[in-house]
């Protein structure tokens, strides 16, 4: 009788001791998720710091920033068809990638099939790591262009860096290259990104669009606001990172911003010369 006591006695001392330390786990989990949150996030700016030192790379050596899409005419369709080589192919040799660019055949466009072995590959610097999509089995890229301070097809006009057929220069950047945003995280859609070498909305996008209003669900959602998304659309810059996104800005810094962010702050962030004073932090 007595050992059945002892017995029963250490079962529930033993539970005790299991529930404890499943108390404490639940305690530690949110914070081991929230390190290694943070380390995915610095990880996310590494790579937007490579791609902003390339950028200065390529302006050095041509004295003018690479051209957001290539193409005969405008604006640019999100569909695959036409030239479309655009900014993210030019930087490939400023970021030890030029055997890759040397592949590129730019006599023909982005989706010709001479293409596709380079059009398929997946670079490193071009995932973010908490985004399950860029990371797979998919040519996309989590980082894309700012062409326009406004929701506006992507073509010769905007007020961006990077839009069609553009040769913008520094002194052309009036408002400030540490004020004017070059570049930041997107969602990519598996329906319809066309991979990063396509100079679509696929790598470029705006500030007319709400940081973060395009959400996307699990691993190739389409976006929860719409079912299609018209072709002309460019949308808006997205990170999966929680509150708001990575943002490289044209003097090389990084930092994040919160998608509760001032929006005429935002979209004057994203005009390179609209000569207006930035009224608010963000």
């Amino acid at each position: 009788m007595r050992y059945k006591q002892k017995l029963a006695f250490t079962l529930v001392e033993l539970l005790v001791v299991i529930a404890i330390i499943g108390i404490l786990v639940a305690l530690l989990l949110p914070a081991v998720q929230a390190a290694r949150e943070a380390a995915r996030r610095m990880s996310c700016m590494n790579n937007l710091t490579q791609l902003a030192i390339a950028v200065q790379g390529y302006e050095s050596a041509f004295r003018v920033y690479p051209p957001g899409s290539i193409n005969d005419s405008g604006p640019i369709v999100n569909v695959a068809q036409g030239y479309h080589h655009n900014w993210l192919s030019k930087l490939l040799p400023y970021m030890e990638e030029q055997t890759t660019y040397q592949h590129i055949d730019l006599s023909v466009g982005v989706y010709d099939q001479k293409n596709e072995p380079v059009r398929k590959l997946t670079l490193s610097f071009h995932g973010c790591p908490s985004d399950p999509w860029a990371n797979g089995p998919s040519s996309a890229t989590s980082y894309a262009g700012l062409h326009h301070d406004q929701e506006t097809p992507i073509d010769v006009s905007n007020n961006g860096v990077f839009f069609l057929n553009t040769s913008v220069d520094y002194e052309q950047i009036s408002d400030g290259t540490s004020n004017t945003i070059f570049l930041a995280e997107k969602f990519a859609d598996q329906q319809q990104d066309l991979g990063w070498m396509s100079g679509t909305r696929a790598t470029l996008r705006n500030t007319g669009t709400p940081l973060n209003s395009m959400k996307t669900g699990p691993w190739g959602a389409r976006p929860v606001d719409q079912d299609t998304i018209d072709p002309l659309v460019v949308g808006g810059f997205g990170s999966h990172h929680p509150g708001g996104g990575n943002f490289a800005f044209g003097d090389g810094h990084v930092r994040f911003i919160s998608e509760s962010v001032d929006i005429p702050t935002y979209q004057q962030l994203g005009h390179r010369a609209d000569g207006k004073l930035l009224e608010r932090e963000f």
